[in-house]
């Protein structure tokens, strides 16, 4: 005689064969159920105890997940059935029937727990589930708050880290000479970034450029700069866009201006209290102090960001200043795909980017890139002699410029943390998965693959960096602004230098972060700054000296 052993699998069977009698009649035959009179604590304790014994996973036979979808659509909160029962028993139906509502569901039930790792879990596959923008939404608030609640501020915690090697190609060969990367590995690094960071222009996409000057006004700022403002419009725009150009241009020079270009965060009217800068009546981000309501500039508004703007300062350095607003481009708000630039590329039925397609910081990036064509037919600019300037998001934005338009002479990062200048392995601050839930407009869809994931990137911050090179480049930190990793975009800039010296140009001239308020320069300079996230008078003051060495001025 057999010896019987009561085995989970024994054990669940019985379960469900109960079960199914119980339910059959009204399943199969369409009458009302014979007997519904089964335990469901019964049930639900035994099930706990199987899935328990079997690491968490029941076997996935048809019997096992009937039982699990009654416990399911009976539901914990009826009281029928004990908490644990009902996620292991929704686990179970998820993993056999993946569901939106139902992975939702258990992420913020583990959320609620305090339980990270399978909030995360079944989060990230809601996320993925998720069809529409307000469901994306929804998870996208609680996987936010759980990736800033690990937040690491502490370097002891960085994790160890091996960067891909800029000079190497993807063939495995070491990149040994100039020609090798000029002809390979850059081509190979920016493919890199377009497919699974930044986006691509959606190919075909160059429309014909329109330009109108509004005025040219040599009295500007008591005579000592040019104020000219210029629109650049496409041509067959329905949605007839605008690039609202700002430009002062010093009057005291010799031959055409060298320049600092960028975009502002509220538009040209904030960037000085000159009463002749032409208001815009374009939506903004609502802001008290900024006298900014109802999503509109008021008179109120002038010069309020003009600490980020020292313009006089500039132009008695002898640079001209040009400026545009970045919501002449893209609004910078999620899911409003169907305004800005997007809508002028899209293919008939198409209302957003494909996965490899640009984001917002491309976007940007492709806006300054049109005023440098505007530049390039202005005679009173060197076109020869632009430096790009952009800080937080229009940090990383200049660096994305830089690394896809090479007229571009200098690029210079400000604060530009996580997708920018700093290295993504370090998980310090800000981190991928953060800025893909905080952001997730401005980068292409594909880098949400790499949420939590950065080991699996085939790139890091440092290949963008090279991609300037040999042009000047600057780094800036600051040290209270820990958020973006002061010593992550050090490094970054650090590791990049080995591209400048294969094409014969020392980078940076230290092999240590300098001390605060020590700035650096060779063919890439870098600071870190007291004080907090911002643009601060002292930033523009390194960034002139360090054009003045690169553009050969005294």
């Amino acid at each position: 005689m057999k010896k019987l052993y009561l085995t989970p699998k024994w054990l669940l069977t019985r379960i469900m064969v109960g079960s199914m009698l119980a339910v059959f009649p009204f399943t199969v035959f369409g009458g009302e159920p014979a007997d519904r009179s089964y335990d469901f604590h019964e049930v639900s304790d035994e099930c706990s105890r199987i899935a328990r014994a079997n690491n968490r996973k029941f076997k996935r036979s048809p019997g096992s997940i009937l039982v699990a979808r009654e416990i399911v659509n009976s539901g914990f909160e009826t009281g029928c059935i004990d908490y644990e029962a009902f996620i292991l028993s929704a686990e179970l139906v998820h993993a056999h029937e993946p569901d939106f509502g139902l992975a939702f569901k258990l992420g913020k039930l583990y959320f609620e727990k305090n339980d990270e790792v399978h909030a995360l879990e079944f989060l990230e596959d809601a996320l993925g589930l998720a069809t529409t923008e307000a469901e994306k939404s929804e998870v996208r608030t609680l996987l936010n708050r759980i990736y800033r609640n690990k937040t690491n501020y502490d370097e002891y915690q960085v994790p160890r880290y091996l960067l891909p090697d800029p000079l190497k190609g993807t063939d495995g060969k070491a990149i040994a000479d100039p020609s090798d990367w000029n002809l390979q590995r850059r081509k190979e690094i920016l493919g890199l970034f377009e497919n699974h960071v930044y986006g691509k222009v959606p190919e075909g996409f160059s429309p014909e450029l329109v330009f109108e000057t509004h005025e040219s006004d040599a009295n500007a700022l008591g005579g000592k700069a040019t104020r000219r403002q210029v629109s650049i419009r496409f041509k067959n725009d329905p949605g007839m866009h605008s690039i609202d150009v700002l430009m002062y241009i010093p009057n005291d020079r010799e031959g055409p201006a060298p320049a600092f270009t960028g975009l502002s965060f509220y538009g040209n009217p904030t960037i000085h209290p000159d009463p002749a800068i032409r208001m815009t009546d374009k939506w903004m981000r609502n802001n008290e102090d900024f006298k900014i309501q109802n999503n509109r500039l008021s008179e109120a508004s002038r010069g309020v960001r003009s600490g980020r703007w020292p313009v006089e300062k500039i132009i008695d350095r002898g640079y001209a200043l040009i400026t545009a607003y970045y919501g002449d481009l893209d609004p910078d708000m999620y899911h409003a795909y169907e305004q800005g630039i997007y809508q002028m590329a899209y293919k008939d039925g198409q209302t957003h980017p494909a996965p490899d397609e640009w984001g917002s910081l491309a976007v940007w990036a492709w806006g300054l890139s049109r005023i440098m064509d505007y530049l390039e037919l202005d005679r009173d600019i060197d076109s020869d002699r632009v430096a790009v300037m952009g800080h937080s998001r229009i940090g990383k934005t200049a660096l994305w410029a830089g690394a896809t338009d090479d007229r571009f002479a200098i690029v210079i990062s400000n604060n530009s943390g996580c997708g920018g200048a700093a290295l993504s392995r370090r998980r310090f601050g800000e981190t991928v998965a953060v800025i893909n839930t905080s952001f997730p407009h401005w980068f292409c869809n594909n880098f949400n693959k790499f949420n939590n994931r950065e080991d699996e990137l085939p790139l890091d911050q440092h290949m963008l960096l090279s991609l300037i090179a040999p042009r000047p480049l600057y780094v800036a930190s600051a040290l209270e602004d820990r958020w973006a990793d002061p010593k992550g975009e050090f490094l970054s800039a650090y590791h990049a230098s080995r591209v400048y010296e294969l094409l014969g140009y020392k980078g940076l001239p230290v092999d240590e972060m300098p001390s605060v308020n020590q700035p650096v320069m060779g063919t890439i300079g870098y600071h870190i700054r007291e004080g907090k996230h911002d643009v601060t008078d002292y930033d523009w003051e390194q960034y002139m000296n360090f054009a003045d060495k690169h553009f050969g001025r005294k």
